[in-house]
């Protein structure tokens, strides 16, 4: 016999065992579609499974714990599992934020985020441990636009006059501003209006209300809360908010941009999960948001902080933050304005 006749059995079963290869390679292929698509249906159908925990980078007491407070008292009722807070604060709520970022994208652990860390942190830090790409949206909670607040005795009836007002003596103008959130913010408003105030830092928005009361600043941007506190005193009067339409908690104050200035700026709420979670706990999850914020009861008790109850999806929470970076990065790199 000569060689060619000696390969014809050795190539079949080559080409048997090549076929059979391409077959496994297939079958695990197939294997992992299967996992992930019926896999993920199946982990986001028995979630949660055990408590989740709701992290919150500032101090117990305050606004964003407050909210927290509140989505973890009703969202059990929608997911079928309790809901635990854990405050870890810091400056900027890096820490807190850090560590939500670090653990495992199950859905189980949670960041309650606010503009400071999800936003102006990446503005004005030149190094952080994490980055906007680190986590996942999920929902809005709440909003809240800023009031515009002078000294109750300050001769400005309107935002035209305060302006004026800071032009003419200049080195008798200044705001109070108790984070780099509230400067950006502040900023931009000299930068709209062409306001000459300088900036004087506060530790808490309460501070800087405080201050406009005493008469220490002329002028503070603060968060409803502290805003509606200092309003109640009759030490301080409203000359403008930031939303996008009046607030029905002061329906006389005008919005700016119903004045020409084209500022719409608020200290939203939200939830974020580690990057990496799994889309349909995403869902699950912004569906628990979207059902606790239209609960009657949630509705009144966000109201009576000031703040507006409400919730969007993940994508639309994904462009905002997207972006408003930038926009604040460059504000910040313009006004020279850099926490480390």
């Amino acid at each position: 016999m000569d060689g060619t006749m000696d390969a014809k059995p050795f190539n079949q079963e080559l080409k048997m065992l090549s076929n059979l290869k391409l077959f496994n390679s297939f079958r695990c292929w197939l294997g992992a579609v299967v996992f992930c698509c019926f896999g993920s249906l199946a982990f986001a159908a028995d979630y949660p499974q055990k408590p989740v925990t709701l992290v919150v980078g500032y101090s117990a007491g305050g606004g964003v714990d407050a909210i927290a407070r509140v989505l973890a008292e009703k969202l059990p009722a929608v997911i079928g599992q309790s809901v635990v807070v854990e405050n870890r604060p810091s400056v900027g709520a890096i820490v807190g934020s850090t560590y939500v970022v670090k653990a495992k994208p199950d859905g189980y652990t949670l960041l309650m985020g606010a503009p400071g860390p999800i936003i102006f942190n990446h503005a004005v830090y030149s190094k952080l441990p994490y980055g906007p790409q680190d986590l996942a949206p999920i929902s809005f909670v709440s909003d809240s636009p800023l009031v515009l607040l002078v000294n109750a005795n300050n001769p400005a009836k309107t935002v035209q006059e305060l302006v004026a007002q800071s032009i003419q003596s200049p080195e008798k103008a200044n705001y109070g501003a108790s984070s780099a959130s509230f400067q950006l913010i502040t900023e931009l408003f000299k930068r709209k209006t062409g306001a000459t105030h300088t900036h004087i830092p506060y530790k808490g928005a309460n501070d800087a209300v405080t201050a406009v009361m005493s008469g220490d600043v002329t002028m503070t941007l603060a968060d409803a809360g502290p805003a509606f506190v200092g309003l109640q005193s009759g030490r301080v009067k409203a000359l403008a908010v930031t939303s996008a339409k009046r607030m029905k908690e002061y329906p006389n104050t005008p919005t700016l941009a119903e004045l020409g200035i084209d500022i719409k700026v608020s200290l939203w709420i939200g939830l974020l999960a580690p990057a990496g979670t799994p889309p349909d706990v995403i869902k699950i999850l912004q569906e628990g948001v979207a059902k606790v914020v239209e609960m009657p009861d949630v509705q009144k008790k966000l109201s009576a902080m000031s703040v507006t109850p409400m919730s969007n999806t993940p994508d639309e929470f994904a462009k905002i933050i997207a972006t408003e970076i930038p926009m604040w990065r460059q504000l910040a790199i313009d006004n020279k304005i850099q926490a480390n």
